[in-house]
């Protein structure tokens, strides 16, 4: 398993809140539920996002922006509409106390004109496990992707179906919200360039890609600088300078941050036995684990499993 695929393989929507709007200029969207994750797609139209540090970003017909919370932040159909009367819109469905839930969303649809101008589809991703943490810290606070036309369509006609809280609904926006996070994601890693985080671009380099794919792939094993290089069919010497230099830390230190992320959500997410977490993320016993998993963490496995509960 490669190492996107190990992030984003444990999160799932749960109560997700997904709605489709068709708006009439002007407008603003307020999202305040301090949702981790919050997808807009845009089908028809556009809007600017206005962010709390004051930054502004333009999405247009097929782009899709991910933002990251909890912070509210405000969609509006351009940045002066804030100054004078609209039409204004709310998510708030994951404070407390809530005033909606997914189902009341999901049945509304804003707006009155049918034809309006902008046509969106709003996504509030709510957390559930550790995993959501590791794929924060490897985002920009926002991200916008272009995504093709008839997949607009496609997500335009699936959202409306959601919307009619049939039997099955909020399965159904869940799963949708999952296909759409996923692929955006999927799409920004690809284009980041820079901004991608270091083991992302590993995976595009040929010498590091065969080493990174063998160890994401099975992690338990006992591996070794040199059982690395073996994958990648170079020396020991030049695979540690390679990686250190495009990874930014030694390929033992790489490894034990990997493992040590993997036993966090491991123990946070699951009532596996602190010896088989110890084996999965590839330490002989769990004692060597423990001990291991306390220099990196400060806390012991035990101690970190009781305060993430």
């Amino acid at each position: 398993m490669d190492p996107l695929s190990s992030l984003l393989g444990g999160i799932r929507a749960e109560g997700s809140v997904v709605s489709h709007a068709v708006l009439t200029a002007p407008w603003t969207i307020r999202f305040a539920d301090e949702a981790p994750l919050t997808m807009v797609s845009v089908l028809r139209g556009g809007g600017t996002l206005l962010l709390p540090d004051g930054t502004e970003r333009a999405v247009g017909v097929g782009d899709t922006a991910i933002v990251r919370g909890p912070t509210p932040f405000l969609l509006a159909d351009e940045p002066g509409t804030v100054r004078r009367p609209h039409a204004e819109y709310e998510i708030a469905c994951f404070t407390t106390p809530t005033e909606c839930t997914a189902e009341e969303l999901g049945g509304i649809h804003w707006g009155t004109d049918p034809d309006g101008a902008t046509a969106l589809i709003v996504g509030a991703y709510r957390a559930s496990g550790h995993r959501h943490e590791r794929l924060l810290r490897a985002l920009p606070p926002v991200l916008v992707v272009n995504e093709d036309v008839e997949v607009c369509a496609w997500l335009e006609t699936a959202a409306v179906d959601a919307a009619q809280r049939s039997a099955g609904s909020q399965a159904l926006m869940d799963r949708l919200l999952d296909w759409g996070l996923v692929c955006t994601l999927r799409t920004w890693f690809d284009q980041a360039g820079t901004d991608a985080p270091t083991w992302y671009r590993g995976l595009a380099d040929p010498v590091l890609a065969p080493a990174l794919q063998a160890f994401h792939g099975r992690p338990a094993e006992a591996w070794t600088v040199a059982s690395l290089a073996a994958q990648s069919g170079v020396s020991r010497a030049l695979f540690a300078r390679r990686f250190t230099e495009l990874m930014g830390r030694p390929p033992l230190a790489y490894l034990t941050e990997c493992r040590m992320a993997d036993a966090e959500s491991l123990l946070a997410d699951t009532d596996l036995s602190i010896a088989q977490i110890a084996k999965s993320v590839g330490y002989a016993d769990a004692f060597g684990f423990s001990a291991a998993f306390k220099r990196h963490k400060g806390w012991s496995p035990s101690t970190f499993r009781v305060a993430a509960a």
